[in-house]
């Protein structure tokens, strides 16, 4: 790889990933998932064909190759392709980087959005501990949801990419946590001042 000024960002980029995903395999050996795990048999299925493809893969490469893959989850069915962004600034290091996105596809698909709405404004670029910020409050709200129709996430998710798309940059991820906390209190979620979404 050259080193240039795009080099040295493809590094960190890559780093960035990596760092990503150390976070989120460690977060998943400790069980905190919010949503019904998918299926031990369909993820069998999706690792036998990722074995296939070659990595690191950015997402519009997994999508063109599997994005009509279908797994099922406790709440429903999802294509590949609706819980991957179709972007190449997201890579994946890994099968098991694609893996984890399945595993929690509410909070996927609305990652997905923020990161494709991202994508369109060259101005919005994410860094690692931002994206984690904003998936972490996502995961947050679907916990604190889960008994309605996951309509936190998606009024949040709905927020960012407005943000995004006005503003034409990334809302910092404290506001994104204050919006959350405050549509929690408005609809009646008990939010601690020691919680993720207590700012």
């Amino acid at each position: 790889m050259p080193d240039d000024r795009a080099g040295r960002d493809k590094q960190a980029r890559d780093e960035e990933n990596r760092q990503r995903t150390r976070a989120m395999l460690e977060e998943l050996e400790r069980g905190d998932e919010t949503e019904p795990p998918v299926d031990d048999e369909e993820l069998d299925a999706l690792d036998v064909e990722l074995e296939t493809m070659s990595f690191p893969a950015t997402g519009i490469e997994v999508i063109e190759a599997f994005g009509s893959h279908e797994v099922e989850s406790g709440e429903g069915s999802y294509d590949l392709g609706d819980l991957i962004p179709r972007s190449t600034a997201s890579t994946y290091e890994s099968p098991e980087e694609v893996r984890i996105r399945v595993l929690r596809p509410t909070v996927a698909a609305a990652m997905k959005r923020v990161v494709e709405a991202a994508d369109d404004h060259q101005s919005a670029e994410f860094g690692s501990s931002q994206y984690e910020a904003y998936e972490r409050t996502l995961r947050e709200l679907k916990a604190i949801d889960a008994d309605d129709d996951d309509e936190g996430v998606e009024v949040i998710t709905d927020w960012i990419v407005e943000r995004i798309r006005e503003k034409e940059t990334l809302p910092g991820s404290r506001d994104v946590r204050r919006r959350a906390a405050e549509f929690c209190r408005s609809n009646g979620y008990e939010v601690r001042n020691d919680e993720w979404l207590g700012v």
